[in-house]
């Protein structure tokens, strides 16, 4: 459950992270590549095209990251078992 539960917090930074990523690329691309405004398809090509692209690869990334780190550390033993001491 805790497995699930961290990569479910993955996706959702991992997606508003992506987004985030997703707007300054696609504002970078438009200034770097001189993008026609007219009607705003400058606008439209960042938030329909760079954004969705950036949430969804940032979910995915997002969830496998924190789901990898919830696999590796349920397989850490959190009790440690008693030391045995030695006989004389």
């Amino acid at each position: 459950m805790k497995i699930a539960l961290l990569a479910l917090l993955g996706l959702a930074l991992g997606a508003l992270g992506g987004a985030a990523l997703g707007i300054g690329a696609g504002l970078a691309w438009v200034e770097i590549f001189k993008t026609t405004s007219f009607e705003g398809y400058n606008g439209m090509l960042v938030f329909f095209t760079f954004m969705p692209l950036g949430a969804a690869i940032g979910g995915v990334g997002g969830a496998l990251l924190f789901g990898l780190i919830a696999i590796k550390d349920a397989e850490i033993a959190i009790e440690r078992e008693p030391v045995r001491r030695r006989e004389r």
